[in-house]
């Protein structure tokens, strides 16, 4: 493999992500439910989705949902290749990593809008529905940002290469 690093993750990639991962933090860590910075930090991570979703047909080829979308296909490759103990090794999301990026993003779009109806619909008139949904995508959604966290450390020591720093950096080593 070469040392030669290559610009993989844009600007927009980065920032969406570490923006993302600041609000998860604040939000679940040091903020009250329905307090002013929870309400518009949650407000803000939404805002995000969109801007990403679009970033996703548009953006650097990195960035682009045909790059990395986890088709049945892909996925079944991707196992087949952990299940055997073989490398599988690709300069973006694998399709394990990108079926865990979808599913954040969809958690956070849970979030922001049962958020929303709980602050703007009176909580579904007094029904408890809306503050459990809200708080099971919370809690999945730590699950979610662990398991990624995890399997970014063990990538990055399988590969021998510091995968957190490259979405700091936007560099990756060239395969």
């Amino acid at each position: 493999m070469s040392n030669e690093a290559l610009r993989l993750w844009d600007p927009l990639v980065r920032l969406f992500h570490w923006s993302l991962a600041g609000v998860f933090v604040a939000n679940y860590f040091f903020t009250e439910e329905g307090e002013f910075w929870h309400v518009w930090l949650g407000y803000y991570a939404l805002a995000w989705l969109p801007v990403r979703v679009l970033w996703g047909f548009i953006g650097s080829p990195a960035a682009r949902w045909a790059d990395f979308w986890p088709t049945r296909a892909r996925l079944a490759e991707h196992l087949q290749a952990l299940r055997g103990g073989r490398s599988y090794h690709r300069l973006g999301h694998s399709p394990l990593g990108a079926l865990v990026m979808i599913l954040m993003m969809a958690c956070i779009f849970g979030l922001g809008v049962s958020g929303f109806l709980m602050q703007e619909v009176d909580y579904f008139w007094g029904s408890d529905a809306l503050e459990e949904l809200h708080e099971l995508l919370a809690n999945g959604l730590l699950g979610l940002v662990l398991l990624h966290l995890a399997a970014a450390l063990l990538e990055s020591v399988r590969l021998r290469e510091n995968l957190p720093l490259s979405m700091i950096t936007g560099r990756r080593r060239k395969l």
